[in-house]
């Protein structure tokens, strides 16, 4: 058994037997109250999923097992700018460990491994026309690997209930070592021609994914490790995540419930939106006339976009009540790195010019900007300025989330998820009942 698979047993088995107990002797324990307004606004809040590889802090952001994003960044193993490798958050998120760089690279080299993707893949994405959207390429690519699914043989042989999360685990590694393969392939057929890159095995998963995209500029592979760390993850409640959740605890394989999250996170209320707030710039930029706008010309225009009925790409979210750390973090790496560029700085202005803007109408409980409001900014300044494919590589960092967490799933003997659901008369009946 390999390193980290051993270790996750060692973690998760018994955990497993804890949280048996603890819902054997609390079951009856209350862990929320739900109230109306949660009922008709999307479920928003509401505490009714395990989730062990990652927790949202209204105040302070993501915590990945209990490490917020700079810490993160001073204890990963690094690449060689500092970066932190994408390797070891997984090995994180599966184990609650900080691993050494020689595990990192041992998983770098175990991803290389696994990371040869299947014929057929490659047959059907050039059945598609190339101007497909690119996430919906990259479900598809998703779908036609699942034909290898480990999970699914095994379950039609009588796998053990007890045996599900290690099935799970070895189609998770692969899916995981293939999909930056699968993702650079769909970039090159979209936009590049159909000139494909071959994978570099003497490179780390990031520079890697990079160098298959068609860059070997050393601070682009820098930008992947952070890009694919920082998004790997945000809690079990957001849509793909959930979605994820949701299908695999269904028995669906990693596959099957992977490419589901990813159906979701193409919707422009949630990953989608990445490549909404570029365009919202470059649309601003040509309105003004200027690629050097004032925060009063962006001032303006911010005005005049709320006063459309519109919102304003990459400002706010539903949980964070601060700036996003995801954000900071990649405007540290554009201050190291970038210098001069009217672009990056234009999205500095907004950030100064916004969140004003969004507090003086006394409705919006969180005027900061989240991850999206910057991520696309760096990818144009790097040559990637293909706004739609963006999502793709938010895929493909959150893949490592999602993917650890339904091990996680599996582990613990997570049920098939199922909550109630009530009709407009149940609420109308209830409030009644209530007031009397």
């Amino acid at each position: 058994m390999e390193a980290l698979k051993k270790k996750f047993a060692d973690k998760a088995l018994p955990l497993y037997q804890e949280l048996r107990s603890i819902a054997k002797t609390n079951g009856d324990l209350k862990a929320d109250e739900v109230t109306l307004s949660q009922v008709l606004g999307g479920a928003r809040g509401i505490k009714m999923m395990l989730w062990e590889t990652s927790q949202l802090d209204a105040q302070k952001g993501i915590r990945f097992r209990g490490y917020s994003i700079p810490e993160i960044k001073e204890s990963l193993p690094s690449g060689p700018q500092g970066e932190p490798k994408p390797e070891g958050l997984f090995w994180l998120m599966l184990t609650g460990e900080i691993p050494t760089a020689e595990e990192v690279d041992a998983l770098t080299q175990e991803w290389h491994r696994r990371a040869d993707v299947p014929a057929q893949v490659f047959t059907t994405l050039d059945s598609l026309p190339a101007d497909t959207h690119p996430m919906t390429q990259f479900t598809i690519g998703v779908m036609a690997m699942q034909s290898d699914s480990i999970f699914s043989r095994r379950y039609a042989e009588g796998l053990p209930k007890n045996e599900y999360w290690d099935a799970v685990y070895e189609d998770s590694m692969n899916l995981i070592a293939r999909l930056p393969r699968v993702a650079a392939y769909v970039y090159r057929r979209a936009f590049k021609n159909g000139e494909h890159i071959e994978p570099d095995t003497s490179l780390d998963y990031s520079a890697n994914f990079a160098h298959m995209l068609g860059s070997d500029d050393e601070d682009f592979r820098s930008l992947m490790r952070l890009y694919l760390t920082i998004h790997a993850d945000h809690e079990g409640g957001n849509a793909s995540a959930h979605t994820v959740n949701l299908v695999g605890s269904t028995l669906s394989d990693p596959y099957l419930a992977f490419s589901a999250g990813m159906n979701a996170l193409a919707g422009p209320l949630h990953g989608l939106a990445n490549q909404e707030v570029i365009k919202w710039i470059f649309e601003m930029i040509d309105n003004l006339g200027t690629k050097t706008p004032t925060k009063e010309q962006i001032q303006e225009y911010v005005q005049q976009t709320l006063d459309e009925g519109k919102v304003i790409p990459g400002y706010g979210h539903a949980v964070l009540r601060e700036p996003d750390p995801r954000f900071v973090a990649q405007r540290r790496f554009a201050e190291q790195y970038i210098q001069d560029s009217d672009l990056i700085s234009t999205v500095w202005k907004i950030f100064d010019v916004v969140p004003p803007i969004l507090q003086s109408l006394g409705k919006v409980k969180n005027p900061w900007p989240n991850v999206d409001a910057h991520s696309g900014a760096l990818l144009v300044h790097y040559g990637f300025g293909e706004f739609s494919y963006y999502t793709v590589l938010f895929g493909v960092s959150r893949a490592l989330g999602v993917l650890a967490a339904g091990i996680w799933s599996r582990a613990l003997g997570m049920p098939l998820e199922r909550p109630k659901s009530v009709t407009s008369d149940w609420v109308r009946k209830h409030v009644l009942q209530t007031a009397k």
